[in-house]
């Protein structure tokens, strides 16, 4: 077979069309189904938990309301790229671009207009990256365009989305067991492609290598999607340059046999193949292909189940204590070890003493409280209008807030609804602060009701307790944790036969015993998973074969990978307008779209120690407190000269390097605190669409006195500014 670029077709329409029209009925469907679920922030999601908002649930002028609400329908792409069009040009600072963004590059793709929809997508992917439907979308069109590179960056991230995120709430499960094989197919499809190029391009081992690259990805496009043309005929292909004369012929006879635009390619490449095997010019090709046996299709890689639910052999943290006394003794002091601690007098931080009343917002007082005899309480009004005590049984928090819970007769733990914010000196009610409108638990004056809302073993414990276990995850009272507090062995693993080695308990040297995890030698995707259960807020936690919470019961593999609920079906209030995470429940997410996490491997541990040496002077827990450039010189050594590049004194604040890529614009108890996006640069453009408030910038953070255009003529002229 003659090597020749053109054995590598464009990806064929039928799948643009199908990768384009499910990630059209998602983006369409996610603005009335389920678009932005009614869960709270700081709070644990378990899966099938039900959708109570949408998107529209959350927009409060009736004009744009209006115009989302068209574009739900069945459409002809031109009408739905149209009605995108109108809405972008007269909302052009809605809080919903990226959705109708989205919805425009999906059907002015499909209208054939190829670079206007790789703008469209670009500029929702900017706002929402977490999106692999419209990742596959956009694969296909860039692929289409001849623009591999860029395709295949789109492709990966669309696959590392599918396994990151759980379905879109739209689809039902049976769709998306439909849908998601399809998705999957187009990726590997275009990563097969990309190679099999590739191959053209090299020779030797290199080209080899190409090739067994593309023969993997095509296998595994054929395994999710037997039925695509293209993929049989590329793999074909394929094999045909590998020496593989049979499973070229196979793959080959596969497309021609689905039909459509493969069809007369792969028809060219069998009579070439018949010609090398001897067959007469005279004998009946559609015979010669009825007996080329088909390829024999392999099943689709199987999905990642949970580690066997094998008892691991946990020793608790006192255990950690007989060797590790200094590490030992920084994380009692920390905020981690404090998380949640059963009521002393001295660990309550709150003013309680000048008896606090909290007022609904029609005037009426529903929650007092005080302390009597060396005892904390709070009173709440019943429905009757009589008031019911209730005694501190537990704080919650130490560094930046406190909240506190009593204890019913009943077992059940439930959560004051106001908390005492340890900067401002002052109770607020935070949960109406970071909430959806409408939520439960903000409201105060339903506390008495003692309901699901406001329990804590059920919407805290996860992240605030170590080793949580239920053997009925329907009953509030099933939840029963190993350890208060969040423990060595939640973040380092089961270490009982790491003891017992220790101790000389256990057979051979210390060794033999399973080791905890040692998180320098451990990827970055495994750090975020392993501190994303407690801070990525769209971490889904599963109940375990023992009903274990938030750990796996087993020593090999003591934490789950993370899975999240797709990012855009969260409240409004969870981002800026420019799509920026804006709640710090978010900051796992937030660190996750940095080039620093996905390009340079850095993890939470480059910046962030656990236990330093002196947690009450360094409650963010920095590696270097008193030189923070240095958490980015790690990497950046060769980094530009402060004061040229920072226009600003290398020794003032404004040189920092976190005081542009890492601005305060994420909400954090009443306070502002660092994105963790970390590669934000100042964005004039975006500033200027959606204001300071919608889009905060870092320059406007100091410079108060100026604006947007000041700021676009300032980042013109800056040295290796890159926007």
């Amino acid at each position: 077979m003659r090597r020749s670029c053109a054995a590598v077709p464009l990806a064929s329409r039928k799948l643009l069309s199908q990768a384009v029209w499910i990630s059209v009925l998602a983006a369409v469907g996610v603005l009335r189904w389920g678009a932005a679920w009614a869960q709270e922030a700081d709070t644990a999601l378990f899966r099938n938990q039900a959708s109570r908002y949408t998107v529209l649930d959350q927009i409060e002028d009736p004009r744009e309301r209006t115009a989302l609400e068209a574009l739900i329908g069945d459409l002809e792409p031109r009408k739905r790229q149209e009605l995108a069009e109108a809405f972008l040009r007269t909302f052009p600072t809605s809080a919903r671009l990226a959705t109708v963004l989205d919805i425009a590059a999906k059907a002015t793709i499909d209208a054939g207009e190829l670079d206007a929809g790789i703008g469209y997508a670009n500029a929702s992917l900017r706002m929402l990256p977490e999106n692999p439907l419209l990742l596959a979308a956009l694969a296909d069109a860039q692929a289409t365009r001849e623009r591999l590179d860029e395709a295949l960056a789109s492709a990966n991230r669309a696959l590392y989305y599918l396994d990151r995120f759980e379905k879109p709430a739209r689809f039902s499960p049976s769709e998306w067991r439909v849908r998601e094989p399809e998705l999957r197919a187009s990726c590997h499809l275009i990563r097969g492609r990309a190679a099999l190029a590739g191959s053209f391009r090299n020779s030797g081992s290199e080209r080899d290598a190409e090739l067994r690259t593309a023969i993997t990805e095509l296998r595994r496009s054929r395994a999710f999607s037997p039925s695509h043309s293209t993929a049989a005929y590329l793999l074909g292909v394929a094999y045909a340059l590998s020496g593989e004369g049979e499973a070229a012929k196979g793959n080959l006879a596969d497309a021609y046999r689905v039909g459509g635009p493969m069809k007369v390619r792969a028809a060219t490449q069998l009579r070439r193949i018949a010609r090398m095997e001897g067959v007469s010019e005279g004998a009946s090709f559609e015979r010669y292909v009825a007996v080329t046996a088909p390829f024999p299709i392999p099943p689709p890689p199987a999905a990642e189940s949970r580690p066997p639910a094998s008892r691991a052999n946990y020793a608790g943290s006192l255990a950690c204590r007989e060797c590790h006394q200094s590490v030992y003794d920084s994380w009692k002091r920390t905020g981690m070890a404090r998380m949640f601690q059963p009521y002393e007098p001295a660990n309550v931080l709150g003013d309680f003493a000048s008896g606090p009343e909290f007022k609904t917002e029609d005037g009426a007082t529903v929650l007092r409280l005080g302390s009597r005899q060396g005892q904390h309480y709070f009173e709440a009004r019943d429905a009757s209008g009589a008031w019911r005590r209730f005694e501190v049984d537990y704080t919650i928090g130490s560094k930046w807030q406190q909240a506190y819970a009593t204890e019913l007769p009943d077992g059940r733990i439930q959560v004051l609804p106001v908390q005492f914010n340890l900067l401002t000196q002052r109770w607020l009610n935070f949960w109406r602060v970071i909430d959806p409108p409408g939520t439960e638990r903000a409201r105060l004056g339903a506390f008495h009701r003692l309901g699901r809302a406001t329990n804590y073993q059920v919407h805290c414990a996860s992240c605030h307790t170590s080793q949580l276990q239920t053997s009925d995850s329907s009953r509030p009272t099933a939840f029963k944790p190993r350890e208060h507090g969040v423990n060595c062995e939640m973040c380092h693993g089961p270490s009982g036969d790491h003891v017992a080695a220790a101790r000389g308990a256990g057979e051979g040297s210390l060794a033999s015993g399973w080791l905890p995890v040692r998180f320098g030698e451990t990827s970055a995707e495994a750090y975020l998973d392993i501190c994303g259960r407690c801070h990525m807020q769209s971490n889904l936690f599963d109940i375990g074969p023992r009903g274990e919470v938030n750990y796996t019961g087993s020593a090999e593999a003591f934490y789950a990978p993370y899975k999240g609920r797709p990012i855009q079906e969260f409240s409004q209030k969870a981002f800026h307008r420019d799509g920026r995470f804006r709640e710090t429940t978010f900051i796992g997410e937030s660190f996750a779209r940095s080039a620093c996490f996905q390009q340079g491997g850095a993890t939470c541990g480059h910046c962030h120690d656990p236990h330093p040496a002196d947690p009450a002077e360094n409650p963010k827990s920095l590696k270097f407190l008193e030189a923070p450039d240095r958490m980015c010189l790690q990497c950046h050594a060769g980094g530009a000269e402060s004061g040229r590049h920072t226009r600003h004194a290398a020794a003032s604040e404004a040189s920092r390097c976190v005081s542009c890529h890492m601005p305060k614009i994420m909400h954090a108890l009443m306070f502002d605190a660092a994105t963790h996006r970390i590669d934000d640069v100042p964005d004039a453009e975006a500033t200027a669409r959606f204001g300071q408030e919608g889009s905060p910038n870092a320059c406007l953070l100091c410079h108060a006195d100026r604006d947007a255009s000041w700021l676009e003529r300032i980042l013109l002229d800056w040295p290796g500014w890159a926007g």
